[in-house]
């Protein structure tokens, strides 16, 4: 049994907030490095786009099981060997030179994250049950620094004379001394308190309130990432150095909401809070789409960010209140479902591009995500199972 040599639980918050950055950072840099990539495999948009679906799977495999095995072994463990897991996948890609391997170590990488993801939810939800809001927006705004940091940091590695490889190998550097600090920190145990459920049982996760849950992630991650991969081909009318400024501004709209989220979500019921987000972000949206300005447009793209910004955490922590028993499965699910959201929607919308247009696909966010409000609203009618939402 490794030693635990830190007990403070702002240091294990610290860590995981080192863990969002990378799982942000990673997530990013083949889709930064493309076109890099594509010509050193000899790869097609295909073979890249079956690339990221496997690694989509992968990351949500790693989500569920990872806080599955948490209720049995333990986070500490998990934590630090899916760290372990996504340093070596990425170092792994940086030095092959084959496709195939680089493919499979993309999934080792993703499976890593995936179980960083829903154990650093899980984690927050533990250590701050009277603070959940806050600090899951504070750690989900780190997530977006290391997405929104990874694009610019590759665009300027030329003038350092830095191959692409190199920047894999040594983000995957990174996160090995994170699986080593996570092995020997106090993280909150995590597993299973089946005595916080009703009746002294396990909350179920096939529980209605937490599917609905997952379909308001799925619902919420859809707008969010259809939003971010084809806003600049919305704005394909526009310069091409506007149209990337635009989608700039939508993530840095999206960091700042989460950052105010951080300071005032629980400040506020956070199943209205994220309802409201929601509605805001449709509304804008369909304005962002149908205003005939384009500085505007990219305004209203900007108060979209905004006003995502909170709803991924606010949901997560909605979670951690009705099922309390279950803190790291249910983290686990409800990433896992964002996946789905991701992989279903998105890649829809080139369809709908070339059919009825964009600007209708576009409209489907707005949709998609005012549905993701209604499923919040049918979640507060529904009876709460766990002692610490019915204590409320």
């Amino acid at each position: 049994m490794i030693p635990v040599l830190f007990r403070q639980r702002s240091m294990a918050f610290a860590l995981g907030c080192w863990g969002f950055v990378l799982i942000g950072w990673g997530g990013l840099v083949v889709p930064a490095l493309a076109r890099e990539v594509e010509d050193g495999f000899a790869q097609t948009d295909v073979g890249l786009g079956l690339f990221y679906f496997l690694t989509s799977i992968a990351y949500a495999a790693g989500s569920v099981l990872g806080g599955m095995a948490t209720e049995r072994v333990g986070r500490r463990a998990i934590l630090s060997g899916a760290a372990a897991l996504l340093g070596l996948g990425l170092i792994g890609q940086g030095l092959t030179p084959d496709w195939v391997a680089f493919t499979a170590f993309g999934i080792v990488r993703s499976v890593g994250a995936g179980a960083i993801d829903g154990g650093g939810n899980g984690l927050v939800i533990d250590l701050y049950q009277g603070a959940r809001g806050g600090r899951l927006n504070l750690l989900h705004l780190f997530y977006s620094l290391g997405a929104l940091g990874a694009p610019f940091v590759l665009a300027a590695r030329d003038l350092a004379g830095i191959s692409w490889q190199a920047v894999i190998v040594g983000s995957g550097v990174l996160a090995l001394p994170l699986a080593v600090v996570l092995a020997v920190t106090d993280l909150a145990d995590g597993r299973a308190r089946p005595h916080l459920a009703a009746g002294g049982r396990r909350s179920s996760l096939l529980a209605l309130p937490l599917l609905v849950l997952a379909v308001a992630i799925g619902c919420y991650v859809a707008c969010e990432i259809g939003v971010s991969n084809w806003l600049v081909r919305f704005l394909a009318a526009a310069p091409a150095a506007t149209a990337t400024s635009a989608l700039g501004l939508y993530w840095a709209g999206l960091a700042a909401g989460r950052l105010v989220g951080s300071r005032i979500a629980d400040r506020f019921d956070h199943l209205r809070f994220g309802i409201a987000a929601a509605l805001v972000c449709a509304v804008a949206l369909v304005g962002a789409v149908v205003v005939p300005s384009l500085g505007v447009s990219i305004a209203l793209f900007t108060v979209v960010g905004f006003a995502s910004g909170p709803i991924y955490p606010l949901i997560v922590a909605v979670g951690g209140e009705r099922f309390p028993d279950r803190a790291a499965a249910v983290a686990g699910l409800i990433v896992a479902a964002s996946v789905v959201g991701a992989v279903v929607y998105p890649p829809l919308m080139g369809v709908m591009s070339v059919t009825v247009g964009l600007p209708v696909a576009m409209i489907g966010t707005a949709v998609v995500v005012a549905a993701g409000a209604g499923a919040l609203a049918v979640v507060g009618r529904m009876p709460a199972a766990g002692v610490e939402a019915r204590s409320g």
